[in-house]
């Protein structure tokens, strides 16, 4: 049984991560870092009740390292740098599932979260937990980044098209919009029910955290215009992504190494994602549309935000990491309605 850790365990990545640890046959929470400690999480998430037997602790590396065969981290982004350190101090495996560890270059990381990274020593170590492209380096990771909810719904379709005829003179167009659960549980005026109810809005144009993730693990093949939005719904993020086409090229065939992937469901042309096929799930769907009029290619692609945008992809690295089938614990439908 691998013993779990949760730096974190509040906010709704956390309680993602929670709600797939207590389904998993080979898992065990039992241990919780947060603020609140001395409470016991089902006293402070009632969901869990006669599910997870934990009481939240303040945060201590070493008693995390004894407890635990990995630690799971569910903060905000730049809160995680000194946390992953003291972690990998103590010498447990550790999985962030924040951003402080994803970016390579520090010079982007200051550029777009304005702050300077405090443990830059980490950085060639961390691999980047997209597991289609990295299933290798995770196995025997000790420190993983787990991806971006925005960049998986856009690496895992875009990926497969580098080097193919593809006009990189003008920017690959990418809009996506998510629901709000992706702005965290923090109280802000602009997400209250009256603020968003009924409403869509596109928001941090041109300057959004997740734009040089993107890039990077698109080996700076291709500019992209990132626009996201967000929108009256709790979970999920569909992407429509703007591809120029140089000629027309066997587009299933470039999606062929997906074949095999647990969880990339390839649709195929004329047949387009939508987030209630994936909502509480671990799967990135995508298919795709080529408009001869204009020669782009369409592609639009669904994950669920928390699950397969977040926790989810990071039990399944945990799973590789620890030598279980990558698909444990995840083997679960969209809930539709």
């Amino acid at each position: 049984m691998i013993r779990v850790g949760l730096v974190g365990a509040i906010g709704y990545g956390g309680r993602e991560l929670m709600r797939l640890v207590s389904m998993h046959p080979e898992a065990k929470l039992t241990a919780a870092a947060e603020l609140e400690a001395g409470k016991r999480i089902d006293e402070l998430l009632p969901a869990f009740g006669k599910l997870l037997d934990v009481a939240c602790e303040p945060f201590d590396a070493d008693a995390l390292s004894k407890k635990c065969d990995v630690v799971f981290i569910a903060v905000p982004g730049t809160k995680s740098m000194g946390l992953g350190a003291a972690l990998r101090k103590a010498g447990v495996r550790t999985l962030d599932m924040g951003p402080d560890f994803r970016l390579k270059d520090t010079s982007e990381f200051l550029e777009y979260y304005k702050t300077e990274h405090t443990a830059p020593e980490l950085l060639p170590d961390a691999v980047y937990g997209l597991v289609p492209w990295y299933r290798k380096q995770i196995r025997d990771a000790q420190f993983v980044a787990v991806p971006g909810c925005y960049p998986i719904s856009v690496i895992l379709p875009l990926r497969p098209l580098i080097g193919k005829p593809i006009d990189t003179s003008v920017p690959v167009v990418v809009d996506s919009i998510s629901g709000m659960s992706g702005a965290g549980r923090a109280l802000f005026e602009a997400f209250h029910f009256p603020e968003m109810n009924e409403n869509v809005k596109a928001y941090k144009l041109a300057v959004h955290q997740h734009t040089p993730e993107i890039e990077q693990e698109l080996e700076r093949a291709f500019v992209v215009q990132f626009t996201p939005h967000v929108g009256p719904y709790n979970r999920g993020i569909l992407s429509t992504i703007t591809v120029r086409l140089k000629k027309e090229f066997d587009v299933p065939a470039a999606y062929k190494r997906y074949e095999n992937e647990p969880f990339v469901r390839v649709l195929g042309a004329g047949k387009l994602a939508e987030i209630r096929w994936v909502r509480g799930s671990n799967f990135c769907d995508f298919g795709w549309v080529i408009d001869k009029r204009t020669g782009n290619l369409l592609i639009v692609s669904a994950i669920d935000n928390l699950c397969g945008g977040t926790a989810g992809m990071a039990i399944q690295c945990m799973n590789i990491m620890f030598g279980l089938d990558e698909t444990t614990g995840l083997r679960l439908a969209g809930m539709m309605p």
